[in-house]
């Protein structure tokens, strides 16, 4: 049987907002069977609980933001990426601010973490969301048109184009696909970082957003180049990471899915977009669990096996 999975211990971390630009303590926990993920605000009194759910989602400018009662955390998709490629089920999350810390730009940071704390099987079946059909979303049109799709497939892989019209970024490649069933979460795509353009810094920050970002924890570009010192950690990183952050997004549907997703100019609002017409047509998808290990796709099987490997 292919089972769920929480961490062997709590564990702790220390950083700041990429937006908020304010110090985060960041805890994760194990969780019991069938719990899910679920971020806590603990520096509120009483303590706010978030579910890790695609209807919890209350807005996505840069970020998904879980809200509830006017509560919020922001910026979940790196730590449920993380949560995605290490074949996490059940997590308790405490913050003690309103956004989750970016560390590195990238999920390596809580690979890292949940590594250390150590996988454990839990004595129920891992439950995936299939897709029977497929759903689209689309946007705009001509050159401004967006969309994503998911559509059946026995394992778990992800197309995406991205199309800034910026030098450095068109230089590096538009499009990557990963397929989980051959490639590892951990060594292709966790180490991709967020990117930002320094001519969007002061209006951002206007908004309230960037406060915290830095070389530090992000790429940032010019209008013609890289600024960073260190370059790029893939020749494709920017397109990368939108696929780190399409998993985090498309985990918020609760379980691990056995699809693939393709993306032309997509973010966090069509992402969860796709997931809301996704949960609107119950016959697009069916929840089902493998009894025998040797019946699950590759994705999860390989993943179990290279991620126990650590322990």
């Amino acid at each position: 049987m292919l089972k769920q999975r929480t961490i062997k211990k709590s564990i702790k971390a220390v950083g700041i907002g990429m937006h908020s630009g304010t110090k985060v303590e960041l805890t994760l926990h194990p969780a019991a069977v069938d719990s899910g993920i679920l971020f806590r605000r603990i520096d509120l009194d009483p303590i706010v609980e978030l579910p890790a759910t695609a209807l919890g989602v209350g807005d996505t400018r840069m970020a998904s933001v879980l809200a509830k009662d006017g509560v919020r955390v922001s910026t979940v998709e790196h730590l449920l990426s993380a949560c995605a490629g290490m074949g996490l089920d059940n997590l308790i999350i405490d913050v003690t601010a309103e956004e989750i810390p970016i560390m590195d730009g990238s999920a390596s940071s809580f690979v890292f973490l949940l590594q250390q704390a150590g996988l454990q099987e839990q004595n129920a079946a891992k439950k995936f969301l299939r897709i029977k059909r497929p759903i689209e979303v689309r946007e705009g049109e001509g050159d401004r048109e967006r969309w994503a799709r998911l559509e059946p497939y026995e394992g778990f892989k992800l197309k995406f184009f991205i199309e800034f019209n910026h030098p450095a970024v068109d230089a590096t490649g538009q499009t990557a696909e990963v397929d989980f069933g051959f490639e590892s979460y951990v060594k292709e795509i966790a180490r991709a970082r967020t990117f930002g353009f320094m001519q969007d810094v002061e209006t951002l920050r206007g908004m309230g957003l960037a406060r915290g970002g830095s070389f530090e924890n992000a790429i940032v570009l010019d209008e013609y180049r890289i600024l960073n010192t260190d370059g790029l950690r893939y020749d494709n990183e920017f397109v990368r990471h939108k696929i780190l952050d399409a998993i985090g997004d498309l985990y918020l549907i609760g379980h691990p899915l056995l699809a693939s997703y393709e993306a032309h100019k997509s973010g966090h609002a069509l992402n969860n977009l796709l997931l809301r017409a996704l949960l609107e047509q119950p016959d697009a998808y069916e929840i089902i669990t493998f009894d025998k290990l040797e019946l699950a796709p590759a994705t999860y099987t390989s993943q179990a096996q290279q991620e126990w490997a650590l322990n």
